[in-house]
């Protein structure tokens, strides 16, 4: 992972100490709210329903186990409210009203304090941190490297990018080093800082887009031409929100030198013509979809000068992608050698290991191929019963640290789905690896079934929201518990989000529930067939409306009707294996889906 230099160090530190200056003059009466929202803002402080969240940057999701203790500090030192603050926030859910669904998690603990949050665009969120001790915390973050910079705003925020950036069998070239260099290159870019509104990139070095770039603002894919030079496709446009739409590939090949000169061109365009009269229409996605083809001549028109006129100021040498490259260096991985007692202790895990058959599907799910051929990577789950997905606790976080320094080189990577993953581990130490991670509560073999679903905070934290998502995805949680049923039904991407502005991705799940609001009461759209690019998943799309809204109790009894219904239209695929959820879904059509979805609502009514 990259290696900050004095440079960088100096750089965050810096912005650390002003901060704290603008804290105490803000507490000292010497700044008004208003002149202080803006400074905490460009360093991820919000304030939220009922208390500061701060949004903590993980560029490309790299995080090391030094910076997961850092986080796991945070989480029991400082996500603390006073027990006041925490009884008016419960005091006021309570007053909302207990969603109704079966199981649903107590207000009570899901306003639990000491969390951190992973996210999907790899930052890491606290829920509870007073804002007279946020200068503490970004002094902690800046210890380790870390930094809430451009984490909200309209600015240029987190890069991201694949997961297994740099380890994919796929791989066409490794992400990371472009996504650093736009990074240092975006970082309180001066003409970049007062956007329209809110800017995102993502990359991705695979053959299947893993980035989810359809979505992004600027998605930009690796890709070799037919003389073996290596490029990007550009895509600009992309978002969810109000307005889902898929970004539209405007380059089909910009040889890698000038990509800091191309985005600068796109960037550049939608700041001069992006709107800002209205907050609904101000993303670029508009402005492309308004503009289509003009917008794209705009941009040409744009990169030509700054390459021809102002001679390319930032194009990429060799030598400054070398530079950056290589703080990537592959660690040195090896089979721990095991001698005498450690010896039989191996054989005795690995013989347990092999004969319990949850380790045979931890392998399945949990473990992927790795470029090179002794390696795998490894995901450790963040979605269990009794936790929002993406949750970890202070020791939780110290555990993943653990694990990722025994058995990952100390590396690990925060994931689009809310998970950990560990990207170096050797394929001997795997058996060790699942009893450890069983033992932390890390290693359910969940990923990519029901149960590993996106979910945003929602309405128990987030003043945007206009429903709660967790109760939902709780009792989603709690009703497939039965791995035989997970398996069975097969790959299914559930997201959920409290509002319209998607954070939870409910647009490209295959299953996607969104929160609205219904006469000042909590409801829910469902809808089916959406996708985030990858091969499983096929294009980017948006997924389609079932139907009107249901009640909180209802949702749980219409996913089960949808999931009925595949397992009823189902075909088998080759070699016996049933045909995937979304495949189904596209051949029979959305209808009969809806049909259930709505049948199972009225007779949830006529139950109760």
């Amino acid at each position: 992972m990259y290696q900050y230099t004095e440079f960088d160090r100096q750089f965050v530190r810096a912005r650390a100490a002003q901060y704290r200056d603008q804290l105490e003059r803000w507490q000292a009466g010497k700044l008004s709210d208003d002149e202080f929202r803006p400074l905490r803002l460009q360093n991820g402080w919000y304030v939220q329903r009922y208390a500061p969240m701060l949004r903590i940057a993980v560029p490309y999701g790299d995080i090391s186990s030094l910076q997961l203790r850092a986080l796991a500090k945070i989480a029991r030192e400082y996500d603390q409210p006073d027990a006041a603050l925490l009884q008016d926030a419960q005091d006021k859910q309570l007053a909302l009203g207990e969603v109704p669904v079966p199981g649903g998690t107590p207000v009570v603990t899901r306003l639990k304090h000491g969390y951190g949050h992973f996210t999907t665009r790899t930052n890491v969120q606290f829920n509870w941190i007073p804002l007279d001790k946020s200068a503490e915390v970004m002094e902690l973050l800046a210890s380790v490297d870390m930094h809430g910079i451009q984490t909200s705003g309209n600015t240029i925020r987190n890069i991201t990018t694949d997961e297994l950036a740099g380890i994919g069998i796929d791989e066409i070239a490794d992400p990371r080093p472009f996504a650093e260099i736009l990074r240092q290159w975006s970082t309180l870019h001066p003409e970049f800082a007062f956007l329209p509104r809110k800017f995102k990139v993502a990359l991705n070095g695979t053959k299947e887009d893993r980035a989810a770039l359809g979505w992004y603002d600027i998605g930009l894919q690796l890709v070799r031409n037919d003389a073996g030079e290596l490029g990007f496709k550009v895509l600009v446009g992309g978002g969810m929100g109000r307005t889902p739409i898929i970004g539209t590939v405007v380059r089909e090949f910009l040889p890698w030198p000038h990509l800091l000169n191309y985005v600068e061109a796109c960037i550049r365009v939608y700041n001069e013509y992006g709107r800002r009269d209205n907050l609904w229409k101000a993303r670029i996605k508009i402005l492309v979809k308004a503009e289509g083809q003009r917008y794209i001549d705009k941009v040409e028109e744009e990169f030509r000068a700054i390459v021809e006129h102002d001679g390319g100021p930032h194009t990429l040498t060799q030598a400054e992608y070398d530079r950056v490259a290589a703080s990537f260096v592959t660690p040195e991985v090896r089979p721990v050698v095991r001698k005498g007692a450690d010896a039989q202790l191996h054989e005795i895990v690995r013989a347990d290991a092999e004969a319990d058959p949850l380790y045979d599907r931890w392998l399945q799910r949990n473990v992927i191929a790795h470029r090179i051929p002794q390696l795998r990577a490894v995901t450790l789950s963040f979605k269990r019963l009794g936790y929002a997905p993406g949750d970890a606790t202070a020791e939780q976080m110290e555990l993943a640290a653990d694990l990722a320094d025994r058995f990952s080189a100390g590396e690990a990577r925060v994931t689009h789905e809310q998970n950990l993953l560990l990207p170096w581990v050797h394929q001997d130490d795997l058996p060790e690896l699942w009893a450890a991670a069983r033992k932390a509560g890390l290693a359910k073999p969940n990923i990519g079934l029901l149960t590993d679903m996106i979910a945003c905070p929602g309405g128990d934290f987030c003043s945007l929201a206009n429903a709660r998502s967790l109760p939902i995805a709780e009792a989603i949680t709690q009703r497939f518990q039965d791995l035989d049923e997970e398996f069975d039904l097969g790959d299914i991407r559930l997201n959920i989000s409290g509002c319209i502005n998607s954070c939870g991705h409910h647009h490209a799940g295959h299953i996607g529930i969104l929160g609205v609001d219904k006469d000042g009461k909590e409801w829910y759209q469902v809808t089916l067939g959406g996708s985030d690019g990858t091969d499983l998943s096929g294009p980017a799309t948006p997924g389609k409306v079932v139907g009107p809204s249901f009640s909180a109790a209802e949702v749980p009894v219409v996913i089960e009707a949808v999931l009925d219904t595949y397992r009823r239209e189902r075909a088998n695929a080759a070699g016996g294996k049933a045909e995937p959820f979304i495949e189904t879904l596209r051949r029979v059509g959305i209808e009969p889906f809806k049909a259930a979805a709505n049948g199972a609502r009225f007779a949830a009514r006529e139950t109760a």
